[in-house]
């Protein structure tokens, strides 16, 4: 039978990990969507690579690492953006190759072989061990009440940094949170689907949820769900397909947008012939 794999601890672990990638998904992606900052979240996901090879090369948790190399750059981009009105598309580029660039150096700098790298940019959620789960936890509940708490004034800044400034919000503090918070997403989903597919799980969960919601609220209410829908559901192929996890969960979420797509356009041609 196919739920006696939760038997497993290791599958276990893997199922709590994509629950709580589910939670970040929502929660940070729909702020991702509707500021459009898809480009800076991947530019994030690919600059973590460089916190990669840097915790190699000094013998550090890679995962660690990325945690801190992340969290510097977002801050950094941020401050720069700020200071010096550097338009973000070009920011983003810079730091997307200039992170890839720095692991890649790194890990040619450290003595042997990397190992668990390819983890790291394409995912194993079937390999987390115990300490990156208590980690990720960690991140996903700071994350979850840093938004609770800040929610109304993180809105107001993601629809409209005018209106924001006119009703005299700390614009730059909270776009300098909103950066952390996206840093620290990046980081919860390394180890579920990896570098290279961060940016995928990121968004498309959020992207279906806004087609269906009518506030902030209740996108990233569905959005969890939906995030949530293709983790585990991908684990569960996966495991039955026996193919690669990360690449199962973000085709799964793939499908989910093309369904959302279909439903949209056949509601549009509806509303078009009943008005004809």
């Amino acid at each position: 039978m196919m739920l006696s794999i939760l038997g497993f601890e290791f599958f276990r672990n893997a199922v709590a990990a994509g629950l709580m990638a589910s939670i970040v998904c929502g929660i940070i992606g729909s702020f991702v969507i509707v500021k459009r900052l898809v480009s800076l979240s991947g530019g994030l996901a690919h600059a973590a690579f460089g916190g990669v090879g840097l915790g190699y090369f000094l013998g550090v948790d890679p995962f660690l690492g990325a945690a801190g190399f992340t969290l510097a750059i977002a801050l950094l981009i941020g401050t720069i953006r700020e200071k010096f009105g550097q338009y973000m598309e070009t920011l983003t580029g810079v730091v997307w190759a200039a992170g890839m660039a720095t692991g890649i150096l790194f890990i040619a700098l450290t003595p042997g072989y990397a190992p668990e790298l390819f983890g790291f940019l394409f995912g194993n959620i079937l390999l987390i061990p115990s300490e990156d789960l208590i980690i990720m936890g960690i991140l996903a509940l700071g994350i979850l009440l840093i938004v609770t708490a800040g929610f109304n004034q993180l809105v107001a800044v993601t629809f409209d940094e005018e209106y924001a400034r006119v009703m005299n919000l700390p614009v730059t503090a909270l776009l300098l949170l909103l950066l952390m918070l996206i840093a620290f997403s990046v980081i919860v989903l390394l180890r579920v689907v990896g570098i290279i597919l961060v940016i995928a799980l990121l968004t498309i969960p959020p992207a279906i949820a806004r087609e269906y919601s009518g506030s902030m609220r209740s996108m990233m209410c569905l959005s969890v769900l939906a995030a949530a829908g293709c983790t585990i559901g991908g684990l569960f192929l996966s495991y039955v397909m026996n193919v690669p996890s990360g690449a199962t969960i973000i085709l799964l979420a793939t499908l989910g947008y093309g369904l959302m797509l279909f439903e949209r356009w056949m509601a549009g041609r509806r509303t078009q012939g009943a008005a004809g």
